[in-house]
């Protein structure tokens, strides 16, 4: 009995000095080789660090000026730098929304992955990194709980108060009249502005302000034709959506991809926003968070959508195209388009925002009614009062609060709000992405050659 407790300590002590005494990983990599993602731009650095990697990736940039991917591939020194290039950090990088070398870092994304797709693919895979914030992180940043009582809300107009909101912010009152400004400058008697400018405030906007304040501007709940034209003016449209014709959606995409920062926005917003039967809420993962991020993203491109009217009994969102002359394309066309205007996943993620839902995706065996309390609101001030004489005014924000009764079903009709009960809201967060990469590493041996000697020991207390 004693030899074999000794052969089993011996077996154990035995793995583990193997396991303490193995080289360490690489850096960014775990023992069963899984590569921690990197951005592109550092990416690129360590691909010119090693002189391998940097001569295969000349030679692919190279091989993609003026080629298309088939002429690419036909090219056997092309092929071979592609191969060699998907087992580089440049293959799993991705980007980040707003970074400060986001431009640089999706020339960098596309660079490889347009000679990886098989021509012209109808979704594209998104170069950003995962979103993992939720709608209740925005409430939760917002304090949108504060004073929700829909008797004395519901005749607010909400997005007259996300304006009275961005008003109270710097950065936001500062941004939102520079693109107010620049989109309603006149340029000529011909040309009402520049819509080059505009567009470029409009994403200098949405890029810089919390998500907090732009959205309260964009998905406000709305119960009135005037708040809902009121939502619909926040873009200007006039200046960054609307145009003198409407081209075709499909040539409009044409544009939109051949710029690497419209291009990054509209995949991303098909990888959060397309519509998934397999989900509660339509959207992949059950984001809303994500699909309005990315749909805010196209805004201040030749992508801008924006809602098409002032309805307050249903929500349809659109880029300015249409099908006209899509010839026998029409089909793929009307499939592009619906992904705006028939999405159930953007209308379900808009109307949440605006009821101050989210979903909880912790299972739940029981439900019980929560009643929140009733909290004292300030009188309105004087000032309030002359925001309504302007569809551009600045101010405090409520939003949509009326939550519906608890146990409703989930309805995916387009005129149906998605609300879910108190008890259903959440404000958990996904956890971020973990990297397998120990500092310590280096440190393994040292702890082996001190575990060591301590066998014998083991052995001589297990014999006595």
């Amino acid at each position: 009995m004693i030899l074999a407790n000794a052969f089993c300590i011996v077996l154990f002590v035995d793995e583990t000095l193997r396991s303490l005494a193995a080289p360490p990983s690489p850096p960014g990599q775990d023992p069963q080789g899984w590569r921690a993602p990197v951005d592109c731009v550092r990416a690129n650095e360590l691909c010119a660090a090693e002189p391998s990697c940097s001569s295969r990736y000349r030679t692919l940039r190279q091989c993609l000026a003026g080629r298309d991917r088939n002429t690419m591939l036909a090219n056997k020194e092309c092929q071979a730098a592609l191969e060699v290039l998907q087992e580089s950090p440049l293959y799993d990088c991705r980007c980040k929304r707003g970074m400060k070398k986001e431009l640089q870092c999706l020339q960098i994304y596309w660079s490889i992955h347009l000679g990886l797709t098989e021509g012209e693919e109808f979704y594209e895979a998104s170069p950003y990194e995962p979103v993992t914030s939720r709608l209740s992180d925005i409430f939760r940043l917002a304090s949108i709980f504060s004073g929700m009582d829909p008797a004395t809300n519901s005749k607010s107009n909400h997005c007259l108060d996300a304006a009275k909101a961005c008003n109270l912010n710097d950065n936001c009152k500062r941004l939102r009249s520079g693109y107010i400004s620049t989109c309603s400058k006149e340029i000529s008697p011909t040309e009402h502005c520049s819509r080059r400018k505009c567009h470029k405030a409009l994403r200098q906007f949405f890029d810089r302000v919390p998500s907090e304040y732009t959205y309260r501007l964009l998905f406000c709940s709305c119960k009135d034709q005037a708040c809902a034209e009121r939502r619909r003016q926040t873009i200007v449209p006039s200046c960054s959506y609307e145009d003198k014709h409407k081209p075709n959606c499909l040539e409009l995409r044409n544009v939109c991809r051949a710029d690497h920062l419209c291009r990054s926005r509209l995949a991303d917003f098909h990888a959060n926003c397309q519509a998934s039967f397999q989900s509660l809420t339509s959207c992949p993962g059950d984001n809303y968070q994500a699909c309005l991020g990315s749909y805010a993203g196209l805004i201040g491109f030749d992508m801008t959508p924006n809602y098409v009217d002032a309805s307050t009994t249903s929500i349809t969102i659109s880029p300015w195209c249409s099908c006209k002359g899509s010839g026998n394309l029409e089909e793929e066309c009307e499939k592009f388009l619906r992904d705006f205007t028939e999405n159930p996943c953007l209308r379900n993620a808009i109307q949440a925002f605006g009821n101050g839902t989210d979903v909880n995706l912790t299972p739940r065996t029981h439900l019980v009614p929560v009643t929140v309390p009733p909290k004292t609101e300030k009188s309105p001030s004087p000032d309030d009062i002359n925001y309504s004489n302007t569809i551009y005014d600045t101010s405090i924000i409520t939003t949509c609060t009326s939550i519906q009764e608890h146990g409703q079903k989930l309805n995916k009709s387009k005129e149906q709000s998605l609300c879910y009960s108190e008890t259903q809201l959440t404000t958990d967060t996904m956890p971020d992405q973990k990297t397998f990469v120990d500092p310590k590493a280096g440190g393994s041996r040292h702890w082996a050659g001190r575990i060591l000697p301590a066998v014998p020991v083991l052995l001589l207390v297990l014999v006595l």
